[in-house]
């Protein structure tokens, strides 16, 4: 089945808030705590969302029609320099069949990306292998874990400009 990646809209949040939930409940629960989670799901209620897609670019990746998985890409604290990525989950069912990397391409393809010298993302525990593979490297060069439980990780597009969309 062909995976197909589109711009988030307003009637995908209730599916893409569900898999969300369901990718940190049923996937990444494996490397954090219980309460960590809930912290976790918390932080990523439909306003969060609604608001991450309005301040940068959300996408959804469907399978027959289904949203399996999401991302957004947007300027770290405003800048035009730096972008992050935000917000990217797979629902369970959907993981290891080539959704993550459809993802994470769409959101290299965007805007917000190419215009970035530096892109960073806060990578779960979970998904630190993931985004190693798709050429990202730890901040600062060694693997540490912050605060919030995610492993910072960086890549500096070649074509990164720094102007503005």
């Amino acid at each position: 089945m062909e995976i197909d990646v589109r711009r988030f809209r307003e009637e995908d949040l209730p599916a893409v808030h569900r898999l969300i939930l369901r990718a940190l409940r049923e996937v990444n629960a494996r490397d954090y705590p219980p309460a960590r989670i809930e912290e976790m799901a918390a932080g990523l209620g439909p306003d969060t969302l609604r608001e991450r897609a309005r301040q940068g670019h959300s996408y959804v990746a469907c399978l027959g029609g289904q949203p399996v998985g999401c991302g957004t890409v947007a300027p770290y604290w405003g800048s035009v320099r730096e972008s992050i990525l935000l917000t990217v989950f797979i629902s369970p069912e959907a993981q290891g069949r080539g959704v993550g990397r459809a993802i994470v391409r769409a959101l290299e393809g965007d805007g917000y990306f190419l215009r970035a010298q530096r892109v960073e993302v806060p990578a779960s525990l979970t998904a630190w292998p993931f985004y190693q593979k798709m050429g990202y490297r730890f901040k600062g060069g060694a693997m540490q874990v912050d605060e919030g439980g995610c492993v910072r990780m960086e890549k500096f597009p070649p074509q990164g400009r720094g102007e503005r969309e």
